[in-house]
């Protein structure tokens, strides 16, 4: 699939232009599909390098978390890290 303006959100922009912006995106897409260079192409303009963007992409029944953050932003081309995925455990 493609990139959907749909599943994204600003959670907290940076105003003084220093810190990173952090924003969430949820899509049915895998994650493998999501960290492609060129996936985030349509946000060049909104995306820095060095903003941070937590996914929730699934793939049939199984929801992965997984927070990534954005590589490089050159010529309207956005690459993002393949992510580091957040631990599921549930002891209880």
């Amino acid at each position: 699939m493609a990139y959907s303006a749909t599943g994204f959100s600003t959670v907290a922009a940076s105003k003084a232009g220093n810190s990173p912006s952090i924003y969430a995106y949820k899509t049915a897409d895998s994650v493998a599909t999501v960290n492609t260079s060129g996936y985030f192409d349509s946000l060049s303009t909104v995306l820095s390098v060095g903003d941070l963007i937590y996914a929730v992409t699934s793939t049939g029944t199984t929801a992965v978390a997984t927070l990534l953050y954005v590589l490089s932003n050159a010529s309207g081309v956005v690459d993002v890290n393949d992510g580091t995925t957040l631990a599921n455990t549930d002891t209880d």
